[in-house]
Parts: structure tokens; C-alpha cells; sequence
């Protein structure tokens, strides 16, 4: 089916070990309180005896209140072991994100966030360089200037964490900021801190991506965007693409090129992630995009 916005929806998130009868179990809670699905994804990996299931229910349609149907749900979540759990589509995510120097992947996350692309509230933009401030303010959003100097990182990504928390931030974005987050961040927002890397990963991790792209002589670059973790550029994978290259491509022309994807990438990612679309197990994720 196919998912509108045309009416208020809740989104029901399902993480569990395999076995007969979810799905009927799930649907049947749902119709038997008279609501109507408009979407309903489900993914069992064989391998590794793990089931997923999202489905996004019409609000109106539902006979009881959201609180009730956490509570009724609960006792069928229990049964068969589930992580889940169901939002009101209509409260949207707050989104902080910090950039660094490069505008590409900021300002598309803030055309599309104008456009009503992106479903979500984006409070301020942090960066350690002045250089973006005109076009955030622009955009009327809140600007902040947060040098990371070398000498007193962890003084910088104090004041990034409290301004972090007084926006009461959902999620977090990288929109190429190129500063490596210390592990409290990254464990403060686990599965909800995302990074853009330029390059295709696992390949040419780290700083000058295109460089090594452009040394190699590869025939494809990319773009990854993923979960941050600790281990640097190794977190859960939520979208990847490429563009073909050959020969005749410099560096400049990897770079020109490798933005374009970067950004899209980053954007479609972002969305996936503010639309319940992901769900992560470990290091891998089962991604139901649209």
C-alpha cells in the first residue's frame, strides 16, 4: 500500500525474533480496533531468525487513544518479545545540525526541511567555522558558532552537547562536519546521530577521500550515509549511491561530482530516519524506503 499524508497517521515499529503468527496477530490488534493501514512493510531475515515489521496506521480511523494503544499493545509485544514502538506522525523530530565549512549537504537539508521534503523542526545550525551563519540566518534559524580548537576539544563539545540539550534535540545530523564526536555523544544519541562520509564505504575511510578515490584511478565514487558510533565511519549503513567516473575526471571533477551525491544521499537518509523507515540489529539495518 501505499503511504499519503492526506490525514493524521501513527507509524508502529516492530523488532523481534521470528516465528508464526506475527503479522496476523498485529494486523488483527489493529482491525480489531478498527484501524486502517496506509502502509505495511515486513522483512524476516532467514539467516538470522529476526523479523521486522512497519506499519503506518490512519489515526482517525483507530476506535481507542494513542496511550491506549501502547498500553493494549504492550501485553501482544511481550508475547513475542518485541522492541517497538509507535509515533504520532504529527509530532516532528527536532533536528540539530552541525556542519563545518562546506555548504552542499546543509543547504540541501535546509531547502528540502522549507519545502516540506523533510518532516521535522530544525531549531538551530552549529558550526566551528562563521562561514555558514548568512544562509542559516537567511533561513531564519538559529546560528551558533562553536570554534573546536585543537588545544580544548572537550571544552568546545561541552558547550555543542548543552546547546544540543537546550534545543531538546531528537536527532542529531553531521552535515559534513568535519570534527571527529567524542564517544558521550555518540552514546547519548545512539541510532539517532547521522553522518554523511564521501566516499563509498568501507573504501578510502578517513580525511581526503576523493584524493585517494582520484590516486586509485576508481571508476565509481559514492557517498554513505550512516549511524555514528565510537569506531570511526563503522556505524549501521542507512543509504548509499554512486556516480560513474573515468579517466578523463580530476580531482576537482571527483569532488564537484562526489557533492552532488553526498547531499542526496544525506537528505534521503535523514527522511528515512524521521520516517520510522529504519531499524537496526548490530552493525546492520533493514531499511523500508519508499
Amino acid at each position: 500500500m501505499i503511504e499519503t499524508t492526506s490525514s493524521a497517521s501513527y507509524t508502529l515499529v516492530v523488532s523481534c525474533p521470528d516465528t508464526i503468527g506475527i503479522v496476523a496477530a498485529v494486523s488483527s490488534f489493529v482491525a480489531e480496533r478498527s484501524g486502517s493501514l496506509l502502509e505495511s512493510n515486513h522483512h524476516t531475515d532467514v539467516e538470522q531468525g529476526w523479523f521486522y515489521m512497519r506499519n503506518v496506521i490512519r489515526a482517525e480511523s483507530l476506535a481507542i487513544s494513542l496511550d491506549q494503544f501502547r498500553q493494549e499493545f504492550a501485553p501482544l509485544a511481550q508475547r513475542f518479545d518485541m522492541g517497538w514502538h509507535v509515533r504520532d506522525n504529527s509530532e516532528l523530530q527536532r533536528v540539530v545540525v552541525l556542519a563545518s565549512h562546506a555548504p552542499h549537504c546543509l543547504a540541501d537539508i535546509l531547502n528540502r526541511f522549507k519545502s516540506g521534503e523533510l518532516p521535522c523542526q530544525i531549531p538551530c545550525v552549529i558550526s566551528n567555522h562563521e562561514n555558514l551563519r548568512a544562509m542559516v540566518e537567511w533561513h531564519g534559524i538559529p546560528f551558533y558558532h562553536v570554534p573546536v580548537p585543537a588545544t580544548d576539544k572537550a571544552a568546545a563539545f561541552a558547550r555543542i552537547a548543552d546547546i544540543i540539550n537546550q534545543y531538546e534535540a531528537d536527532t542529531v545530523v553531521l552535515a559534513r562536519y568535519m570534527q571527529i564526536v567524542p564517544p558521550a555523544l555518540c552514546q547519548a544519541f545512539a541510532g539517532r546521530l547521522i553522518n554523511i562520509h564521501h566516499s563509498f564505504l568501507p573504501s578510502f575511510v578517513g580525511a581526503n577521500p576523493y584524493q585517494k578515490a582520484y590516486e586509485r584511478g576508481v571508476k565509481l565514487i559514492g557517498a554513505t550515509c550512516h549511524y555514528v558510533t565510537e569506531d570511526l565511519d563503522e556505524g549501521p549503513i542507512i543509504e548509499q549511491d554512486v556516480i560513474r567516473v573515468n579517466h578523463s575526471c580530476n580531482k576537482d571533477d571527483l569532488v564537484r561530482l562526489g557533492r552532488d551525491v553526498e547531499q542526496s544521499v544525506l537528505s534521503r537518509g535523514l527522511r528515512y530516519h524521521l520516517e520510522d523507515r529504519v531499524i537496526v540489529r548490530g552493525n546492520k539495518t533493514v531499511v523500508f524506503s519508499a
